[in-house]
């Protein structure tokens, strides 16, 4: 299982990487519109907070000048009276900004995680070729959290301490000017730290935050695989391995941590210095008669209201720019175009849809292959009710030929067309529900059989799912279970063999009751008992609809209209089973090595 190093987690889209910065937060902008009212509301109680700390330095002047000089016990119980009211008001208004804030946070989170999960759903499987699932998942979680925390909490606390900022600044000009203008000489020594290692925590949060999916990824793919871990004994060598990724994740985290702690501490050495010296000036001011006691005191309650403001501006800055990284990945999920959508005005397809395909020169190579012809000037027509097998070596293009019918993948050459209409041209969504599949790995979901079987045709009733899974032979083994259908069928469907997982698939494509099939290995994972039983289900399945079947049983050949021999994506011969033993080599060579059959004698003259 020699299967991977350690990667980094590159672009969704490429190598191209979005420029980044605190800008990247408007992007989600227009989540927070529909919430326009509560944000009102929430910036009402934010100026109303800032306000009544604003007011104690008024009153601090007032109770130092005229309460302490003038020593009137009866202004100190007003101001003491005062200052129960001033914080009543402040505290109603702090629980209405947290309340109302932290519910946008959320709202706008949840909509978020709903946008990129709806979207990650339209991507194409070429998508899923250069994307580990690992790394979605991260971002649908992780940089959500991140990016709800600074929604809910970080964004108010940012505002809070700006409108403090600059309440206090006026104030600050208000009681001395000259005081003043000395602290403004100091603002650049506080921003210019700010600026220049506030790109470098951006930089370092971004790194953290693809680490972080790195893992991610790791953890989805061994725990997906486990039972292949374990058979190989390959615990130890991938304990290592996710070692590495800790410690490399460890790494990245340290770095944004350390430029975090080293932009505060210097931020705050320098606002506080700057606070003590404005203490020095300010002492000299009031032994010199400028400015009276109560003024120095509001001054410095002012002054320390700005500098713990800017402070916290610091600190909530590096949050922002970690966020700004999770707003950049999310923007980047939700930018991805589709390589495949439905037009605009989609040609729909005739009904009842009969099941004619043609498939006219069709060329295709994987995106994750290029210089690899999956399918090379293919054509074929398959009429409505036939059954043609798709047989051929590994590697000859037969599962690609359904997955270009299903239009998970467009050709790059050639038409490929139901009932006339080219699907390109066609809704996708009408085109598939017209298409039942049975894979060769069927997916079982963490379900009970109801849900499972009942997902190709989620309207339908407990009655008609009984039917399909009666009609697979999967009622057989499903109503022993402890709740019959309604047994947890374990993650993955690990609580079933193999191929009673095929079965449960089979029942989910009868169900769907579509009039083209799709049948690629369906009755490779069964048993010689269970494959009789379900091939006679199969009989009555396939009466009447076009039937395509990739198969390596001969059972499953000998019952097809005609056979297709694929090598290397292109046709090489059609016919019937004995014809072709006697005229195509490979099918020969085929039939011997895969149905047991003896090759033809040749005559010697």
């Amino acid at each position: 299982m020699a299967r991977r190093g350690i990667q980094s987690s590159e672009s969704i889209s490429g190598d191209k990487r979005p420029s980044g910065s605190l800008g990247a937060l408007l992007g989600i902008l227009p989540y927070l519109y529909p919430y326009k009212l509560q944000i009102f509301g929430a910036l009402i109680s934010l100026c109303v907070a800032a306000g009544a700390v604003l007011v104690m330095g008024v009153g601090l002047r007032t109770l130092v000048d005229k309460g302490f000089s003038l020593g009137d016990d009866t202004l100190l119980n007003e101001a003491l009276l005062a200052l129960f009211g001033i914080i009543a008001i402040l505290t109603a208004a702090t629980y209405a900004r947290f309340f109302l804030v932290s519910w946008i946070g959320e709202k706008v989170v949840a909509d978020i995680r709903r946008d990129v999960f709806n979207h990650v759903l339209s991507l194409s499987p070429s998508f899923f070729e250069f994307t580990r699932t690992g790394e979605v998942m991260s971002r649908l979680t992780t940089d959500t959290t991140l990016l709800q925390s600074v929604v809910g909490s970080q964004v108010s606390v940012a505002l809070r301490n700006l409108l403090l900022f600059l309440g206090g600044t006026s104030m600050l000009f208000i009681t001395s000017p000259r005081l003043t203008a000395f602290v403004f000489l100091v603002v650049p020594l506080v921003i210019t730290p700010i600026i220049l290692f506030g790109r470098k925590v951006r930089k370092l949060s971004r790194s953290s935050q693809d680490r972080v999916a790195d893992l991610g990824a790791y953890i989805e793919e061994t725990l997906n695989a486990v039972r292949t871990v374990q058979a190989f004994s390959h615990e130890k060598v991938d304990i290592s391995r996710f070692g590495e990724r800790v410690g490399v994740s460890l790494v990245a985290a340290v770095g944004r941590i350390r430029a975090r702690a080293f932009l505060t501490a210097t931020v705050m050495m320098l606002v506080f210095s700057s606070v003590g010296v404005i203490l020095w000036l300010g002492g000299h001011d009031v032994v010199s008669n400028r400015i009276t006691p109560g003024e120095l005191s509001a001054f410095v309650f002012y002054a320390i209201v700005v500098a713990g403001s800017v402070g916290a501006i610091s600190e909530v800055i590096g949050d922002l720019q970690r966020a700004a990284g999770a707003s950049e990945r999310l923007l980047e999920l939700l930018s991805t175009e589709p390589d495949l959508s439905t037009p605009a005005n989609p040609v729909p397809l005739p009904s009842p849809v009969l099941g004619r395909l043609v498939f006219d020169k069709v060329s295709f190579t994987y995106p994750s292959r290029p210089g690899f012809s999956a399918i090379e000037d293919f054509s074929l027509v398959i009429e409505p009710g036939e059954t043609v097998a798709l047989v051929g070596p590994s590697g000859a293009g037969k599962s690609t030929v359904i997955q270009l019918l299903m239009r998970f993948y467009d050709p790059q050459k050639g038409m490929i067309s139901l009932d006339g209409v080219n699907l390109r041209q066609g809704a996708i969504d009408e085109i598939r529900k017209s298409i039942a599949v049975v894979p060769q790995d069927p997916v079982i979901f963490a379900a009970d059989a109801w849900e499972n079987i009942g997902y190709g045709r989620p309207e339908a009733q407990k009655e008609e799912i009984l039917l399909a899974a009666k009609a697979a032979a999967a009622a057989d083994f499903l109503d022993p279970l402890p709740s019959g259908f309604s047994t947890f069928l374990g993650e993955k469907g690990l609580r079933l063999s193999g191929g009673q997982r095929q079965r449960v698939a089979i029942a989910r494509a009868m169900l769907r009751d579509a009039p083209v099939l799709l049948l690629d290995e369906a009755t490779s994972a069964l048993d010689a008992e269970s494959e009789r039983v379900v091939q006679q289900a199969f009989e009555k399945l396939m009466r009447g609809r076009t039937t395509i079947v990739v198969a390596h049983r001969l059972a499953t050949v000998l019952r097809a209209d005609r056979i297709v021999v694929m090598d290397k994506g292109c046709i090489v011969a059609i016919g019937k089973h004995q014809e072709l033993v006697e005229q195509s080599d490979l099918y020969a060579r085929l039939a011997a090595l895969q149905f047991d059959v003896e090759l033809p004698k040749k005559t010697e003259f």
